[in-house]
Formats: structure tokens, sequence, C-alpha cells
């Protein structure tokens, strides 16, 4: 695209993936891992989508330019945009019409300044805007539901599940209300870590192998509405139980990637909270019966695949891993779970917005794609929550691309650009002065 002036960037540069495309469009063609790896067979550091494409993912080396949230390698980000910008969009950031960043919340001014000599003087991008995550979500779920008492009051409560953090971020006009922001410094990242902890002291030690686990948590783990009950079932013998479930781990030869080794068995027990039919102790011996033909049959598909590679067999560890967002002190973290963190927040903001609040809260990240996640920060909430309030919550059909796509919306407004810092302005007064026009 060399000579023709491209339209505006849209990134979004999250700790676990880069989402990046074009202003106007509504998904983002580039959504790749915000990192680099190297593979044990080789020496050889893969990048971004080149990581996506690896088949030799078995005890893979990372290295992340994002640590808890915020960007402590600047070298390492310019390698991936690099990549992002000329290979996968195909553009000169010097020919595009400009960059929309999203960064994270309360980013240190030194990191502020290494980002814009990344983007002015490294890439050569002409002009620059930096918005949050969670004034972009809202404006694009406004955008969605124009009717709603959320678009019409223009007022809502972004609980971001991200990869570093989780934020519980007042929304008031487009702008976020910074002093009404509550974070957990607890993420994704976090729980994975968690994860392979819990796998290796009790199976096989997987210490090493951060995108499998990655893999194993976004597949099998989902969040229990009832902790007690669900312990009570993993600890039935055999058929009886449930919850249990088998990972099938990489070998190198056969299977270049782990899988789920029976997808029904892996989500029979969520089928029945879904349906209310889960068995109480009354109907357990009339239920029995079914229950072991049921897994019988499962027991037969397991036997026809002949699979002899090692396996994750897992029970309680699917549910208690989502737990820690909601009670972090079990892992020794003197923080409040999220639904107690989403109260302060919104008992920091003046009292008039409250209710409009407590009924406009979005919730957004990867980590809320756990199964069930809503329905249990509802059930949370609601005990915590004044009588005369209505408590709803909203969740985005792509929780990874909410704020990406809010950052499109606004990128294809025809007063964006008056809103943009030039490359011209940048050279002139200084990166500290340019970042007084981001008002967030």
């Amino acid at each position: 695209m060399a000579g023709v002036c491209a339209p505006m960037v849209v990134l979004d540069n999250g700790g676990g993936y880069c989402k990046a495309g074009f202003a106007g469009h509504k998904n983002p063609p580039v959504v790749v891992p915000n990192c680099m790896g190297r593979p044990q067979s080789t020496k050889k550091w893969v990048i971004a989508d080149q990581l996506q494409q690896c088949d030799d993912i078995a005890g893979i080396t990372l290295r992340r330019p994002i640590d808890r949230g915020y960007l402590i390698n600047p070298d390492l980000q310019k390698e991936i945009w690099d990549r992002i910008f000329k290979n996968l969009l195909k553009i000169r950031p010097s020919d595009s019409s400009g960059l929309l960043l999203v960064e994270p919340l309360f980013n240190l001014p030194s990191i502020q300044r290494a980002t814009d000599e990344l983007v002015f003087e490294d890439l050569g991008f002409q002009s620059l805007y930096v918005a949050d995550s969670p004034s972009l979500v809202h404006l694009y779920e406004a955008s969605r539901s124009p009717i709603s008492l959320l678009a019409r009051t223009q007022c809502s409560l972004v609980v971001d599940c991200g990869f570093s953090f989780t934020h519980a971020a007042p929304v008031y006009q487009n702008f976020t209300i910074n002093y009404g922001v509550k974070r957990i410094d607890l993420g994704g990242k976090a729980l994975t870590n968690y994860f392979k902890e819990l796998v290796s002291y009790r199976a096989i030690n997987m210490m090493d192998e951060t995108y499998i686990m990655d893999d194993v948590k976004e597949k099998l783990c989902f969040v229990s509405l009832d902790v007690a009950r669900d312990l009570e079932v993993t600890r039935k013998p055999g058929n009886e139980n449930l919850i249990r479930s088998t990972y099938v781990l990489p070998d190198g030869i056969k299977h270049k990637r782990g899988f789920v080794k029976d997808p029904e068995e892996a989500r029979r027990y969520l089928s029945l909270q879904e349906k209310g039919t889960l068995p109480t102790d009354s109907q357990e011996n009339s239920r029995e019966h079914d229950i072991s033909q049921v897994v019988e049959i499962i027991e037969d598909k397991k036997d026809d695949t002949s699979i002899k590679n090692e396996e994750l067999k897992l029970t309680n560890e699917r549910f208690l891993v989502p737990e820690m967002l909601f009670h972090p002190a079990d892992l020794g973290m003197n923080q409040a779970g999220l639904a107690e963190c989403i109260v302060r927040a919104i008992n920091s903001c003046h009292p008039h917005l409250h209710p409009v609040l407590f009924s406009s809260i979005i919730l957004t990240g990867g980590s809320s794609l756990f199964p069930h996640m809503k329905a249990r920060l509802e059930q949370e909430l609601r005990p915590l929550v004044c009588d005369d309030y209505k408590v709803k919550i909203v969740t985005q059909e792509e929780p990874m691309l909410g704020a990406w796509r809010g950052g499109s919306l606004l990128a294809a407004s025809p007063e964006f650009e008056s809103l943009c810092v030039t490359k011209a302005d940048y050279e002139e007064i200084g990166s500290a002065r340019c970042r007084r026009r981001f008002m967030h």
C-alpha cells in the first residue's frame, strides 16, 4: 500500500493478545499472541502469528513485552508490531492515516514516553490517539443497543477480566471515572499459573507448559454455581463423578496439539446445570443406573480411540481455578473478590449514579468466557446490593474484541482526526504535553 493513504489503524495491545485492524471494520483481521516463543526442537524464535502455526508447542519458552499489564520491553514490542503491520496488515506505518492505540489504565509516564517514541520515531506513524479499554467497551455496547438504559444515560460499569488484571471501571459520557476504578491483581495469566501448580502437584509436572495449560483452561474450566455441592460431586468414585474430564497431551508425532478426549463427557455436568436437572441425594439411587449407562457408552468411545498419550485427568481443578476471581484470599492475596470489587467501585461514585451503574454492568475480557460466569456474578452481587436497586449484567458476544470494536467505531467517526496528536506536535512540544489531550 505504499504511496496510498491507508485507513486509520486500530490496535488493542493486550497482555495476552494483540488485536489489529482498520477503522470502520467490525472485526480485526489480526488477532495474535503478544509474545514470541522458542520451541524445544529449535533455537529459532517464532513471533506472533508464527507461534499459532507452530507444531512443536511442548515446553515452548515464551517472552512477553508486557508484564503485570505494563510495557517492560519496548524492543520486543517493536518486533511484534513490525510483524503485525508489515506482514499481516501489509501496510507501511508512515503511509497510514494514524494509529488508535488501546493502553492500560493508569499507565506510567515513563512507559507513555517509551510508547510515543515507538509509535512516532521507530514506526513512523503520522498521528496517534490513545484510549483506555473501559471507555471503548462502553462506546461499542451503547452503539449495539441505542435504546438501552446504558446508551440513554451514557453510564455503565465495565468489568474487564483481562490477562494481567481485573478492573471494575465506572464510565460516564464515554470517559472513565478514574477515582472510581478498582483493580484486582489477578487475571488470566495468574489463573493459568495457579492451574499449572494444581496439576503439577496432583498429576504430571506441567510447570513449563504455559501454552498447553492455557488451552486446557480455556476448554475445560468453568465457574461453579455452588462450590460445596460441586466438591461433593468430585469426591464421588468412578462413574458418579460427573465433573471428571480428560485432556490428551500432544506427543509431537501423531498429535501436534492437545485436545479434550471426550467433549461429551466434559459437557455433561454443565448441560445438567443449565437444564436444572442435577441429581439430589434422594434422586441418586433412581438415576444411578441411567448415569452408569451413559458413562459405559463414553468409556466404549474412549476404548475405540486407543490413545496411548499422556493424559490429564481433571476433577475439581476445573472450577477451583476460576473460583480465585471470587476469592483471591485463597491464593494468599489480601484483596477483595470480584463482587465486592464491583460494589466498592460503584460506591466510589456519586450516589445518584448508583442505581444506573448496578443495572448497567458490562462483563468483558478473555477471563469472562468461563461458562456460568455471569450467573455466578449475579448470585454473588445480589446480597451486597440494596434491594431497591436492580442488578443487570450484560455479556458481550466477543468479550476479547469489545475494546477493539469500540476503537474501530471511534476512529471511523468524522471528528476523530481533530482528537489525534500529530507527529509534528510530538516533535514540537514533546510526549508529556501531547498526552494531556487524551483526557481519560
